[in-house]
């Protein structure tokens, strides 16, 4: 990608801004939300004021995954503006990372200060169990390519952004104290993205565990790294869905058994993020 490329990505970022203005009355969030496979239920405790589809926003991706329903959802949660991402893009469906995380840059310019991530995982800590939570403390990035590669985009943020503390203490911390008063099964951990989209061997779940994962996914670090290029405060947590380790404990998951654990995990964290949005200064 040239520098004239990279002009044309702020053109395409500029024409998806000024469609949602025009089309929100200019609704101002401060707070963005991306709901991962099977966590879409959050929308519903969304005080919805305008709902856009992806498909009639400029230059949007359209979700392409069962659960993903494609729709940009703007209103109050705990009295806050937000907008949420009822489904998300992944490098599988044959994207580029620029396009997966092209909303991220959008919302960011409509004005968000913090961005809240959730994924459905694969758990690779043997402590563990289907229907738990995991709050993100740092990620590794085994996709095999960069949303940032190629000519930086100087009007969003460095060319080398830090990734040294990538994830929010403060609101990890929140979380955390949260889940422990609430009696929510919930671990902190390294999240790893996979490209996906078949699931891992049982060779590749003990790689993953060796170099240090606590779950295995296919998305969220690159809207992460995106977040962080543009100085956004980051909370991540992981829905986890099946297990990857130990070894024994690996059985086949089908896409309907992810959906169905995510579904039972994500009332407690709907409780999490909603006590977030609530206590958490802009």
């Amino acid at each position: 990608m040239d520098r004239n490329e990279a002009k044309i990505w702020m053109e395409r970022i500029n024409e998806a801004v000024k469609y949602i203005q025009e089309n929100t009355d200019s609704f101002n969030p401060l707070y963005g939300i991306i709901l991962g496979t099977g966590l879409g239920q959050l929308a519903k405790e969304i005080d919805e004021k305008y709902s856009l589809d992806y498909g009639n926003i400029p230059h949007f991706p359209v979700s392409t995954v069962e659960s993903h329903q494609g729709r940009l959802i703007f209103g109050y949660l705990e009295g806050k503006p937000v907008v949420a991402m009822q489904g998300r893009f992944h490098y599988y469906e044959g994207y580029s990372l620029k396009e997966v995380t092209f909303p991220v840059r959008v919302m960011k310019m409509l004005g968000i200060k913090r961005l809240f991530v959730s994924n459905a995982a694969g758990g690779l800590n043997p402590k563990m169990e289907v229907g738990d939570l995991m709050i993100i403390k740092d990620h590794i990035n085994l996709l095999p390519d960069n949303p940032l590669r190629g000519p930086n985009l100087d009007e969003l943020g460095p060319r080398f952004p830090d990734m040294s503390q990538v994830y929010d203490p403060e609101a990890i911390a929140m979380a955390e104290a949260f889940a422990r008063e609430n009696n929510i099964r919930c671990h902190t951990g390294v999240y790893v993205a996979v490209p996906g989209p078949n699931l891992e061997t049982k060779a590749e779940y003990k790689f993953l565990r060796l170099i240090g994962a606590d779950a295995v996914g296919m998305s969220t670090v690159p809207e992460v790294i995106v977040a962080r290029h543009m100085n956004l405060p980051v909370f991540g947590i992981s829905a986890i869905t099946d297990i990857g380790f130990p070894i024994e404990r690996v059985k086949e998951v089908s896409l309907e058994d992810v959906i169905a654990a995510a579904s039972t995990a994500e009332p407690h964290m709907t409780k999490i993020i909603r006590a977030l949005v609530a206590n958490l200064d802009n």
